[in-house]
């Protein structure tokens, strides 16, 4: 019996983790700030995005829609 509520524990430990990943990665990206027709310089000073992807400066993050990020690449 205690192993069924260890597991059940678990699982539900593991469902909330992913749900809350999601969440975090649809608030992320702002799909209405997305730019497909814009440039940007071509000087690289890498940002992390709240997505977890390193661009290769602010403006391709702004671009691409990320609505936060922090300087330098992601782990």
């Amino acid at each position: 019996m205690n192993k069924f509520i260890l597991i059940s524990l678990l699982i539900l430990f593991i469902l909330s983790c992913n749900e809350k990943v999601t969440q975090n990665q649809d608030d992320c990206i702002d799909k209405n700030k997305i730019m497909n027709d814009a440039s940007c310089i071509e000087i690289y000073d890498p940002v992390c995005g709240c997505n977890n992807i390193t661009y290769s400066n602010e403006c391709y993050a702004t671009i691409n829609g990320i609505t936060s990020w922090k300087n330098g690449v992601c782990n």
